[in-house]
């Protein structure tokens, strides 16, 4: 047993998430450890290559997709995704947040790549989902991220969302996820093919993450977790490995959906610490990483984002750490958290890679206390 192995034990059990794996890598040092089960009734242990759901940390990955599609000149940072996206060329705004939903004015500039990226394009989550525009956004969608096959097919999503009216004018606001599943719509119709078929060419494939991807297939259900929420009677089921994630759903989630192990995560991590290169191929450039990693926001927009930052920036799919509010945030931390219990972040300044997969599904934006002793424990050793 390790020290990191006491860390995830401490969080693990009865009442907690079934079972939880670990890694933290510096160097060439890798401390991966596995606690507990994949399942509450403790029949099959957890392993070092247990498939967890990803949720948001997904969407890193979709981030870093964008960007091998603007390496390759399908489109700049700065140019209006309505050329692939026809549904956003003639944006509506709120006249005020708190408002009505069909009280509007036009944008008034297009919403940009970069818009999409930095999560200022006006579409989103706010601190209050009390909002008319921001209610009318889960009705039209009928968002429900643990719940993949629900999703309307892409071209339907896009019609959904285009009757939708954005919170702020483009540039102007942080919100908070759907901008991610956006571009996964944008990486598809700009590269011709399904979201799905794009990351495994461009990513997973030359990164080795096999098992990486939208759903699990037969051959590999049994290493996949169950997942699971918290109930009045305690831990409860919230999804079997033969359920939501058995086949490919209809709209890849780009926010949210996809699935992977300690190890395929840490390859996708290492590669961001390379600046975009893997086994002696490139597959980003290290401007692109720099911009991935680097906060675009501006404070007074950071500060608009607490609820979901907590202090933190935001660089291209993830949050960036600006200031040391704890031990583990270190200046330029790049990651992020998923609602499924995940946490992914590297430290470009160290070198270092941090994750954590559990199968419990977080109950609120900030990271609960579990979360943040294995932070605490990667930021000593």
């Amino acid at each position: 047993m390790s020290a990191l192995h006491d860390v995830l034990a401490k969080q693990t059990g009865p009442g907690r998430a079934p079972g939880a794996v670990g890694l933290v890598a510096r160097g060439d040092r890798t401390e991966v450890s596995a606690a507990g089960f994949a399942d509450t009734a403790g029949t099959v242990p957890m392993s070092r290559d247990s498939v967890f759901r990803l949720a948001s940390l997904t969407k890193p990955v979709t981030a870093a997709a964008v960007m091998v599609l603007l390496e390759e000149g399908r489109f700049a940072l700065e140019d209006p995704v309505a050329d692939w996206l026809p549904e956003l060329a003639s944006p509506v705004v709120v006249r005020r947040p708190s408002g009505p939903a069909d009280d509007v004015v036009p944008a008034s500039r297009p919403v940009t790549v970069l818009d999409l990226l930095t999560f200022r394009a006006g579409y989103g989550f706010p601190s209050d989902f009390e909002l008319p525009a921001v209610k009318l956004l889960f009705s039209e969608l009928d968002f429900s991220p643990m719940e993949p096959q629900r999703a309307a097919p892409p071209d339907e999503w896009m019609a959904r969302l285009s009757r939708v009216p954005l919170l702020h004018q483009p540039g102007e606001g942080w919100l908070y996820h759907v901008c991610s599943d956006i571009q996964g719509v944008l990486v598809a119709r700009a590269s011709g093919m399904q979201l799905h078929e794009f990351l495994a060419e461009r990513l997973f494939e030359p990164l080795g993450m096999s098992d990486t991807g939208f759903h699990v297939p037969a051959g590999k259900l049994g290493r996949f977790t169950g997942l699971y929420r918290a109930g009045p009677d305690g831990t409860e089921p919230a999804d079997a490995p033969e359920g939501q994630w058995s086949s490919l759903p209809a709209f890849p989630s780009g926010g949210g959906g996809l699935v992977s192990t300690a190890d395929d995560w840490h390859a996708f991590a290492r590669m961001l610490l390379a600046g975009g290169s893997a086994g002696g191929r490139r597959l980003l450039s290290p401007e692109s990483v720099r911009l991935m990693t680097t906060d675009h926001l501006t404070p007074a927009q950071r500060e608009q984002g607490a609820l979901f930052l907590e202090g933190q920036g935001w660089g291209f799919g993830g949050s960036v750490d600006v200031e040391r509010r704890d031990p583990w945030n270190v200046p330029g931390r790049y990651g992020w958290v998923g609602g499924s219990g995940t946490a992914g972040h590297i430290v470009p300044a160290t070198g270092t890679v941090t994750l954590l997969l559990t199968q419990l599904e977080l109950t609120s934006p900030v990271a609960p206390e579990g979360m943040r002793d294995f932070w605490r424990y990667a930021a000593e050793v």
